[in-house]
């Protein structure tokens, strides 16, 4: 007797109370919602997983202009298409992607390893401005708006709080605007872009070495047997520790499509900056006759943002059945890459 009371009353603890047809009700409403949010978080996901269009250069530049009622002076299109790429970053369906605690932006990766490629080539050109673009000479006193735009750039690109990155970001998109609108100022001289073959080259040579790291990881997609030439030329050469004289080098499976998507944001945001230096850089780039080079740096570069039909990045072998995605991204960056080179050395010609 003792037993099936006990018994009884285990029952009873795990046994959910009915609430007869009004608990049925709630049941059904609440398993409803569940299925709507759920399925509203996957359109979202989808939505959100779209990478930004290109812009047209001279439009935007034509915008920023206006909205700080400036008139066209060398460095111009530059710093304005700085701006709009880095407002892209966070004005973009779903807004700024990276530092997202809630979903779907929480379990999305593509999209914030497009931005975090952007990004990196955001960086690098606000270094520039502040070290060589806004400088006559090593010794010059740097911008005061680039002083704190180029740091704010470079805060922690996943901070959702205390301070939030977009903060720090949207501080330092209105001190470009602010130098934007004091290069154009006629009245005073204290803000200044100078457009010279040795500042270009500069920029150039941190474009090469970013584009030459994207080219080796997606090359090693499938895996290589690479002989190590890292002190090659110079026979008093050392390094930290040694290493072997042949590795094999390969991108780990769970990082192919990471690497695949920051190298199509950081080719998708120099695009925008090539054609902006286009324009601003004309005569340095008439001088030297360099201008066929340029176009044929954004073209492979534009080549680069064809429209992937396969939902999936796939990793066939380089013969093999299946598409290489990565291999394929690979050739287009370093098409671009040897073709910088070659802009350099025209560069740097006399």
């Amino acid at each position: 007797m003792e037993f099936s009371n006990l018994k009884r009353r285990v029952r009873n603890i795990f046994t959910i109370p009915s609430f007869g047809n009004k608990g049925k009700v709630f049941y059904k409403v609440a398993a409803s919602l569940l299925l709507v949010s759920i399925a509203l978080v996957v359109i979202l996901g989808l939505v959100w997983s779209n990478e930004p269009n290109q812009f047209q250069v001279q439009q935007n530049l034509e915008e920023k202009l206006a909205l700080t009622r400036s008139n066209y002076v060398v460095g111009s299109a530059t710093t304005a298409a700085l701006i709009r790429v880095a407002e892209t970053l966070l004005e973009k369906p779903g807004g700024y992607l990276t530092n997202d605690i809630l979903p779907p932006g929480l379990y999305l990766d593509n999209i914030p390893n497009w931005e975090f490629g952007s990004l990196v080539q955001v960086r690098d050109l606000s270094r520039s401005f502040r070290e060589a673009f806004s400088r006559s000479q090593s010794q010059s006193v740097e911008d005061p708006d680039l002083i704190i735009a180029e740091p704010n750039f470079h805060f922690d690109n996943n901070s959702w709080l205390f301070p939030p990155t977009e903060s720090e970001y949207t501080e330092a998109i209105d001190h470009l605007y602010a130098y934007l609108e004091r290069i154009a100022d006629r009245e005073t001289s204290d803000a200044q872009f100078y457009a010279r073959a040795d500042n270009l080259s500069s920029w150039l040579l941190a474009v090469e070495s970013r584009l030459g790291s994207l080219s080796q990881r997606l090359s090693a997609s499938v895996g290589q047997r690479r002989i190590n030439t890292d002190t090659s030329g110079d026979q008093s050469g050392t390094q930290s520790t040694p290493v072997q004289s042949e590795t094999v080098i390969k991108t780990p499976w769970s990082r192919l499509d990471d690497v695949f998507y920051e190298a199509r944001g950081a080719t998708w945001a120099l695009i925008h900056f090539l054609q902006a230096v286009e324009i601003d850089f004309a005569e340095v780039l008439d001088d030297k006759n360099a201008n066929a080079s340029l176009r044929q740096i954004i073209r492979d570069l534009e080549a680069s943002q064809r429209t992937v039909f396969f939902p999936v990045i796939l990793n066939g072998s380089g013969f093999g059945l299946f598409a290489n995605h990565s291999l394929t991204m690979a050739n287009y960056i370093s098409r671009a890459n040897a073709a910088i080179i070659d802009l350099r050395t025209l560069l740097a010609q006399g």
